[in-house]
């Protein structure tokens, strides 16, 4: 079995091609083109808050490419409403939760600190081994010791599954990052078998490859990409991979 996987911060569905007004269907359209049977999403908005702007961005995007979604809220602006992760995919989700990464104790970095989260879903794919997908949604905080709090979590979260994994998301954070380096020793990077590694961020002056789609040993991958497109700050990250 093949799957086109994307991940695509969209920040918030700012669109980038047009002052920067909100308009998630813009992202919505990115997606589309790339035909992916299963997105996570990052920087998404639910409804409420002070900003009339952010609706359920969610459900908008899951309307718009005829999928089932998961909206995954990691925190809660007064201004913005509910904000976190979303998870996109053309294959019913059975089970779907959020997990908190835990906020570092002392915040003594000059870096800005949000409370993040990760999305833990389980898809119904009959043709996957054992007929259950599971899949890893996250946005990785700035400052060192958020990066290793989520790092810790989403490893105690893999050692803890035992069905094919994808694991997606914007980590910020280099693949020679050495925090970065146990998700490296659970799971293999889809961007490997590109010639060069993909620069993700920013769209305008792409310097960094930040964005990832991780895979479990059962999946082999058969292209990657990382596609010019300007909707969002970041570039989407594409990989068709086959189990």
């Amino acid at each position: 079995m093949e799957l086109n996987v994307m991940t695509y911060n969209i920040c918030s569905g700012r669109d980038f091609t047009a002052d920067r007004h909100i308009d998630v269907t813009q992202a919505g359209k990115v997606m589309q083109k790339y035909m992916p049977d299963i997105i996570g999403v990052n920087e998404v908005r639910g409804l409420g808050g002070a900003d009339p702007l952010f609706t359920e961005q969610a459900q908008t995007l899951g309307e718009q490419l005829g999928c089932h979604y998961f909206f995954g809220p990691a925190i809660e602006f007064d201004w913005g409403g509910p904000y976190g992760n979303a998870l996109l995919t053309r294959f019913p989700i059975l089970r779907a939760e959020v997990v908190g990464i835990p906020d570092p104790d002392v915040r003594d970095e000059d870096a800005y600190y949000e409370t993040r989260g990760i999305i833990r879903a389980e898809l119904d794919i009959p043709e996957v081994p054992g007929g259950v997908l599971t899949v890893l949604v996250s946005h990785f905080g700035l400052a060192n010791s958020e990066k290793k709090n989520a790092v810790a979590t989403v490893c105690k979260l893999l050692d803890d599954i035992h069905t094919p994994v994808l694991f997606l998301g914007d980590l910020n954070m280099e693949p020679d990052n050495e925090i970065l380096a146990p998700v490296f020793e659970r799971l293999h990077d889809t961007a490997a078998i590109l010639p060069e590694k993909p620069l993700t961020f920013s769209w305008w002056e792409p310097k960094v490859k930040i964005d990832y789609i991780f895979v479990s040993s059962e999946f082999k991958t058969l292209s990657a990409e990382s596609p010019d497109e300007h909707t969002s700050d970041h570039k989407p990250f594409c990989a068709r991979v086959q189990i």
